[in-house]
C-alpha cells in the first residue's frame, strides 16, 4: 500500500525541484545523500506516475516519487 510522506525540498534557480530529506510519520527522518536521476516514470510496486527521483538514502538506492503534489517512496528500488 502506498504511504505518502513529508519531504523537505527546494527549487533551484532553474525551477527544478530537489528533495533534500524524507520524514516518516513515525518521526524518523533521513537525509537524501544523492539524487542520481530524475525522470517521469510509473511506480511498478506502488502504482501511480510522476517524477521519479533515484536517490541514495541511508546508503541504499530508493525511488522517491512526486505524484500529484504528494511524495512517496517505492518499497525497494
Amino acid at each position: 500500500m502506498k504511504q505518502f510522506i513529508s519531504v523537505t525540498a527546494r527549487f533551484d534557480p532553474d525551477g527544478n525541484l530537489l528533495p533534500l530529506k524524507i520524514h516518516w510519520s513515525d518521526g524518523r527522518s533521513f537525509e537524501i545523500q544523492k539524487v542520481m536521476d530524475v525522470k517521469y516514470a510509473t511506480s511498478q510496486k506502488e502504482g501511480g506516475v510522476g517524477l521519479r527521483y533515484t536517490c541514495r538514502i541511508a546508503g541504499n538506492q530508493r525511488y522517491l516519487f512526486f505524484d500529484e503534489k504528494r511524495w512517496f517512496v517505492d518499497s525497494k528500488a
